[in-house]
């Protein structure tokens, strides 16, 4: 048996290619933490991606607990100023009143404005309010109406039952024993407006039903399913309310006590505008929306096709998060026992970044694939040739 010098050649090449190959795994691309020192906080090598002023922290059973305290101890927005109980519907500017007094035909609806010829009693607000004036006695600017015998008559403000007796007081002087039926024919004086992920934004009058929130919401057809029932703002004078309908509801607080005023705005925003951005050694790294304000680690994953089994090292998934000028890291170790649940009760926050790192041979390839391309399949193959000699 000779010695076959080409052989031994490329056998003792890639013996040698090794521990230089192994030195440049230190620059492998990607994300890569100093945890030297504390288990609890750690800073970012430097290089492309690297994370400064971050704080790493491991998800643990603790940690777990003590970030759904913060959540279910977590300060809201005051708003209650939005709350209280439904009231009577009062007469504004712009009401039309249909008025009738029993026995004088003549006296019934014999005023209007504008000169409209009369219309249906059952004309709904949003017909009433693009069509010309209906006939009836129109509540003028200043909150007057006027009415034969009665003359000029202050309504704004009352209730119909209010308006009625005090029609009945002024035509009491001139009649006997007068029986007015008032009643408000078209509802034009107060609304709001409803846009956002609602089937059919636009204006809602406000008439004898309380315009709650809920009942706003439902006029507009209800939330569509890319809207976020978590992310609700009310607008009212220049200031926003943010309302978490299912965190109200969690909290024992009813939303149709959410009362509505004259001008109000209400917006539905949309679940694209919370995501979280799920990178890294994952099956489909992609940017998903949460649901209703939820969405935990596991389902983060589970949506991606969870951590890659080619590459991906299942003891290295961080969460990094921005905490005002700084960023914390979570890391999980995913093959520790209970990292499933610990998992799926770790919830995230909009705009989280779910990373899964690349194990360490991962990135020793992708290093010398960098460094010298085609060297590794190069080596690999005259590995494979190398036999006995001949």
């Amino acid at each position: 048996m000779g010695f076959n010098f080409k052989a031994s050649l490329k056998k003792w090449g890639v013996v040698a290619a090794v521990p230089l190959f192994a030195a440049c795994s230190s620059m492998s691309p990607g994300m890569h933490l100093n945890t030297q020192g504390s288990s609890s906080s750690g800073s970012a090598q430097g290089g492309e991606g690297a994370l400064t002023n971050a704080t790493l922290k491991p998800i643990t059973p603790q940690l777990v607990k003590a970030e759904r305290e913060i959540r279910e101890k977590q300060v809201t927005q005051d708003i209650s100023k939005l709350l209280g109980k439904p009231a009577p519907y009062t007469i504004a500017a712009g009401d039309v009143l249909s008025i009738v007094v029993w026995d004088h035909p003549e006296l019934s609806n014999s005023s209007t404005s504008g000169g409209a010829g009369p219309i249906g009693l059952g004309s709904d607000a949003s017909t009433a309010a693009t069509t010309a004036p209906p006939a009836g006695f129109i509540v003028d600017q200043d909150g007057m109406i006027q009415f034969p015998y009665a003359g000029e008559l202050k309504v704004e403000g009352m209730t119909q039952d209010q308006a009625r007796n005090a029609l009945r007081t002024k035509l009491g002087k001139y009649l006997k024993d007068p029986k007015v039926t008032l009643r408000i024919q078209s509802y034009r004086s107060k609304r709001v407006y409803v846009d956002g992920e609602v089937k059919s934004p636009g204006l809602q009058a406000i008439n004898d039903i309380p315009m709650t929130l809920l009942e706003a919401i439902n006029r507009a057809g209800g939330v569509l399913p890319t809207g976020d029932q978590s992310q609700v703002v009310v607008n009212r004078g220049g200031t926003n309310y943010h309302i978490n309908l299912p965190q109200l509801v969690q909290r024992g607080v009813n939303p149709a006590s959410i009362m509505l005023a004259d001008g109000d705005v209400v917006r539905v925003r949309s679940r694209d505008e919370s995501k979280v951005f799920v990178s890294g050694e994952v099956v489909q790294p992609r940017a998903l929306p949460m649901y209703n304000g939820r969405l935990s680690l596991n389902e983060a994953l589970g949506e991606s096709g969870g951590v890659n089994p080619l590459s991906g090292d299942g003891s290295q998934i961080y969460v990094v998060r921005r905490a005002g000028t700084d960023q914390i890291v979570y890391q999980l170790d995913g093959k520790a026992p209970g990292a499933l649940a610990m998992a799926e009760g770790f919830e995230l926050y909009p705009k989280d970044v779910v990373y899964v790192a690349a194990t360490p041979l991962a990135n020793w390839h992708r290093t010398i694939s960098l460094i010298l391309p085609g060297a590794l399949s190069s080596a690999v193959g005259a590995a494979g040739t190398i036999g006995p000699a001949r």
